[in-house]
């Protein structure tokens, strides 16, 4: 009896000294928050606020812990405490305002707050991309001011991206801040990135980002990959019927471990997804391909001392890609067809240390990126004679792309400069791309290696509290420029109040004499393939960009609102465009010059609001203008235009989102394109009989998802269920070329029609 006794007495006795709690109040300006996140940094103990702004944490082990308060929208705290014999009662009062105040880097390649910062920087989050349902980082910049993602190919759907009017190869795409987007990765990887590899993206829009080289004119987009914060993990499948005709599946998978003492940590990812080819209008042609992608890697980072850091990331991407005539049979023996085997190695390694009590940075860093691509496109012929010729060649090609850049950063922050502060950056850095591409059969072969060796200097001064000014430049020496070319920027930002801030911004660019990724995509046209050649006596194009902004937001008891008016002039020098050539054996034969100039211009209008964080709005229409300085030919024996093809001038979009409760969350999106002027060539049995322009319609896309959260505490998981309709309106382009002649250009408006999904999603608690 008294060993049982002893044994009882001992087990009330640990499970007092464990039984420890927390509790308290989370409020701002006075009234309670609810749903704030408080937990124990490190652990998987925390708790949310209630209706009255209360929260409690029990069963904690006594120890030294830091706990942490968040709620969007305010600023995060976090206290260092101490659980010894007693409970604890700690109350937070949160400071409101601090809903567009987030850390961004890419503005200025520098952290800062972005109402800081002198270069607008829009953001697009994880949460963000889970709300509107994106499967890959294309869908995901769609709901962007100022972002327009387009389809550009009816049989291959290779996307491009284009910021304020400009096409794909006037943005730079980085991941984690290194240019290994090469320009063959452009044509096809915005698709082949998975959602789940994301952790946020970072948008700058317009000509000032010179401190990322050539092809940042038109703006930059940073990919940040995943973030290892605090040990978890997610599974999550995706089911999507396509028009009740074709189906695609995804299967998404994170995994994060840290260590106890957070001095290393590592996110992995896997990305499983599958698509049947989609027939829109019957012709047993695809105008959605087939997909098959498989990706998976890893993001790590190790601190060696308290002031330095070790940040690796490697992802490995496959995909299998097939359009055209939709028959079970080897690419070469489709009537016409497109197939291509990408295999894509891509990574990045930052090493930083701080010193001088973290006034002073180093960053020493590395990127690349090896792509293999296996490749045909071709068109069975209809003549017996052609037959033969075409078994014993059938157009099959290679691709091998290498990309590496390394360099140096260093930062040097001083608190008494000129009765301000600022920071000084300074680097180097070496750029290397090669592709090489060939098609045999067609006589076809780019190969071209680019290098380029890039100085860049940066002042970013805080005048005052109030007033900042920028200012910096980029010497660059690339191989096919015969000069070296300096690329200055200013930008000034003035603050009033909390709420509002002014911005103006001026910068210059330049684009090698290279080819880009549009340049490399070879397409169906009128029984042939069209190709794209370099002028002998092509030359840099430069630019000269300004850019003014107001940015307004306002945070109240109840809720955020607040606009932004962004105005942008871009004028382009010896403008690249592409004459035709004519015909030849194999097809249509264009050929990039340059032109006299161009002028992009116009204004994004944006508009949000948060009403007590149950309803949410983000908006943001853009009203431009692309135009040639002197008219271009684009089919000849039409008449030459001042327009850029493919812009409309009108774009726009709405995302909704209702929270009636925590664990239920409604959205709905608009994606809205406006009317625009493409070529389309003529073919035989293509219900196209003569080459002309054409205007195409407006569109105005729909889509509605639900989520719900059901907490299964006992196993520290959460079931997130999800179901909605994508492009509800089945917005869609009716009018596609039939058969295996058909211009394979002719494709505009949503990338696809109206689809069901359905999803699920296990993660920890």
């Amino acid at each position: 009896m008294r060993l049982i006794a002893l044994i009882f007495l001992f087990s009330i006795g640990s499970y007092a000294q464990n039984n420890h709690s927390i509790n308290g109040t989370v409020s701002s300006e006075g009234m309670p928050l609810k749903f704030a996140s408080i937990y124990l940094k490190g652990t998987t103990t925390g708790s949310t606020s209630d209706a009255s702004g209360n929260y409690l944490i029990k069963n904690i082990e006594p120890g030294d812990y830091t706990l942490i308060v968040s709620y969007t929208g305010f600023s995060t705290k976090n206290v260092n405490i101490s659980i010894t014999d007693k409970n604890l009662t700690i109350n937070f009062e949160l400071d409101s305002g601090d809903a567009l105040d987030e850390v961004v880097i890419t503005g200025t390649r520098t952290r800062k707050k972005r109402t800081n910062s002198a270069i607008i920087v829009s953001l697009i989050d994880s949460e963000t991309l889970k709300q509107v349902v994106a499967t890959d980082l294309s869908e995901g910049l769609r709901f962007q001011p100022g972002l327009r993602v387009e389809k550009d190919c009816q049989t291959c759907n290779y996307s491009q991206i284009r910021i304020n009017g400009l096409q794909g190869g006037y943005s730079q795409i980085i991941i984690n801040g290194r240019p290994i987007f090469s320009p063959l990765t452009g044509l096809y990887g915005l698709e082949q990135i998975p959602v789940n590899m994301i952790e946020r993206i970072e948008v700058v829009r317009g000509g000032v980002s010179a401190l990322y080289g050539s092809s940042a004119i038109g703006g930059t987009i940073n990919v940040i990959t995943k973030i290892p914060k605090q040990n978890n993990y997610s599974f999550g499948y995706l089911f999507e019927s396509i028009d009740g005709s074709a189906t695609q599946s995804i299967f998404n998978g994170n995994a994060t471990v840290v260590s106890k003492d957070f001095k290393s940590g590592a996110n992995f990812f896997v990305s499983n997804r599958k698509r049947s080819a989609y027939d829109a209008n019957g012709d047993n042609y695809s105008e959605l391909p087939e997909l098959k992608d498989n990706s998976f890697g890893v993001n790590a980072f190790y601190l060696p001392t308290e002031n330095s850091k070790l940040e690796l990331s490697v992802s490995s991407i496959f995909e299998y890609r097939y359009g055209g005539e939709i028959v079970d049979k080897p690419a070469h023996l489709a009537q016409q067809s497109e197939e291509r085997d990408h295999r894509v190695l891509m990574g990045s390694l930052d090493y930083q240390i701080n010193f001088n009590d973290d006034k002073s940075s180093l960053i020493l860093y590395y990127g690349g990126q090896l792509t293999d691509r296996d490749h045909y496109t071709g068109i069975f012929p209809d003549d017996e004679l052609e037959v033969q010729a075409f078994y014993k060649n059938p157009p099959y090609g290679i691709s091998e792309v290498e990309t590496h850049q390394a360099g140096a950063q260093f930062n040097q922050k001083f608190n008494d400069f000129l009765g301000g502060q600022t920071v000084l950056t300074g680097g180097a850095e070496y750029i290397y791309d090669s592709v090489f591409d060939e098609i045999p059969t067609y006589n076809y072969l780019i190969d071209q290696t680019t290098t380029d060796l890039g100085v860049f200097v940066q002042n970013d001064w805080d005048i005052t509290k109030s007033l900042n000014f920028l200012s910096g430049f980029r010497i660059d020496k690339q191989n096919l420029v015969e000069n070296v070319i300096f690329s200055p920027r200013m930008a000034l930002l003035y603050k009033l109040k909390e709420t509002t801030q002014f911005r103006l911004g001026w910068g210059t660019g330049f684009r090698a004499p290279q080819a880009f990724d549009t340049d490399l995509h070879i397409a169906f046209s009128g029984g042939g393939v069209s190709r794209i050649s370099l002028a002998d006596d092509l030359v840099e194009e430069r630019s000269n960009s300004f850019t003014a902004s107001v940015n307004y937001d306002k945070a109240t008891e109840h809720f955020i609102a607040g606009f932004t008016i962004d105005g942008f002039y871009t004028h382009l020098d010896n403008a690249f465009y592409q004459h035709p050539l004519g015909e030849d054996e194999f097809g249509e034969r264009f050929e990039k010059r340059n032109g006299s100039g161009a002028t992009v211009q116009g204004v994004t209008l944006e508009a949000r609001a948060n009403f007590d964080y149950i309803f949410e709005v983000n908006a943001g229409f853009t009203i431009q203008s692309s135009l040639y300085d002197d008219p271009v030919e684009n089919i000849q024996g039409l008449e030459s235009k001042r327009e850029f093809l493919r812009t409309p001038n009108h774009y726009g979009f709405a995302t909704f989102t209702y929270t009636p409760l925590k664990k239920l969350n409604i959205n709905a999106n608009l994606i809205y394109t406006g009317q625009m002027e493409i070529i389309h060539f003529s073919g035989e049995n293509t219900g196209q009989t003569v080459d002309e322009y054409s205007t195409t319609p407006s569109f105005l896309e729909l889509s509605l998802n639900a989520t719900y959260t059901l907490d299964v505490t006992k196993l520290n998981t959460s079931l997130e269920f999800s179901g909605g309709v994508k492009n509800l309106t089945n917005s869609y382009q009716d009018d596609f070329d039939i058969g295996k002649n058909r211009d394979s250009n002719y494709i505009y408006g949503p990338g696809s029609p109206r689809s069901v999904f359905l999803g699920l999603t296990i993660q920890s608690l």
